[in-house]
């Protein structure tokens, strides 16, 4: 039976060492297939860890978000991918989104409709499934706290009401942002979403709290019923 032998990445020629590149040129200038080699470290005898990274990255269509909701399972799958190297991948990736939420966090005020996109894509919109979230805000449209109200299937999530004002009193929030995520990609609100706003929007000015906006979330897009004076 013929030896497997892995060719690490100071086995590369000169212009393949991603490490190298990095170090002389700067982490701008690598591609998304050589930052993932670097995480990698050796390819096998037939292959680099480049060429695996890229044939990696062809199957999530080139798109990093897309590749962060491999499992482990589908990305050991690939020939030469070991289960070390799937779980520093799948690490690595979870860094960066959890990065991207602290980066939102920063920008803690709520302007407008994009600032809610920006703090709740990387929360849910990448989910497999359907949940529902209220951003709690004060006088100044700051972020108080932002919770997860409920979680349900891929088409639908059910919602108490009485919960959501319980949480808006006890935080001391003067305004509220809905926010909830479509699996499908869909971005038109159902006449569910329709129904709840306006459920949620009669209990909340009933306590003189605001509704400044409902957002329906996808991995790529948003829409706000604010924007399209549907609120």
């Amino acid at each position: 039976m013929e030896k497997t032998v892995s060719l690490s990445i100071k086995d590369w020629k000169e212009d393949d060492r991603p490490r190298e590149k990095l170090s002389q040129k700067g982490k701008e200038i690598l591609t998304d297939a050589e930052l993932i080699a670097i995480l990698i470290g050796s390819g096998s005898k037939e292959e680099s860890a480049v060429s695996l990274s890229k044939r990696i990255l062809s199957a999530a269509h080139n798109n990093l978000n897309e590749l962060g909701k491999f499992s482990l399972k589908q990305l050991t799958g690939f020939k030469g991918m070991g289960e070390a190297k799937a779980v520093t991948i799948v690490a690595a990736l979870e860094l960066g989104r959890r990065r991207r939420v602290e980066e939102a966090l920063e920008r803690i005020k709520v302007a407008n409709s994009r600032s809610v996109f920006e703090l709740m894509q990387p929360v849910i919109g990448e989910l497999p499934h359907e949940e529902f979230w209220i951003i709690y805000l004060n006088n100044s449209h700051k972020v108080i706290q932002y919770a997860q109200l409920s979680k349900g299937g891929i088409t639908g999530t059910l919602v108490d009401i009485r919960l959501a004002m319980k949480c808006a009193l006890e935080v001391g929030a003067t305004a509220i942002v809905l926010v909830h995520n479509h699996p499908s990609g869909a971005l038109s609100p159902s006449e569910a979403d329709r129904q709840l706003t306006r459920k949620l929007k009669v209990a909340s000015e009933s306590l003189d709290i605001g509704v400044l906006d409902h957002l329906i979330i996808t991995q790529e897009t948003y829409f706000s019923f604010a924007d399209h004076g549907i609120l």
